[in-house]
């Protein structure tokens, strides 16, 4: 299993805003994606619902995980969004 740990480089954490754009990144990886606190229980990337339920804070580290083909580019691209705290999913790493 591919799996990167990262900081939450939005201040606000992954709330509103910053979850709408990561839900968006990871549902547009095309492959299954989980999300979790550093010691917590992984929840669906691509859930809005379970992404406002983590809870992850500014500076925060998160775990995101996947076992499909292709996981360490999509992986790679959602931890600098979420590391940098982007905007947008970056086209490249």
């Amino acid at each position: 299993m591919a799996e990167r740990r990262v900081t939450v480089g939005w201040a606000e954490g992954l709330h509103a805003r910053p979850a709408s754009i990561f839900v968006r990144a990871a549902t547009a990886a095309g492959i299954p994606v989980t999300i979790a606190k550093a010691d917590g229980a992984p929840v669906n990337a691509a859930s809005m619902l379970a992404v406002l339920g983590l809870g992850a804070k500014g500076g925060e580290e998160v775990v995101l995980a996947s076992d499909a083909e292709g996981a360490d580019d999509a992986l790679d691209r959602l931890a600098k969004l979420v590391s940098e705290g982007l905007e947008e999913l970056p086209e490249t790493v």
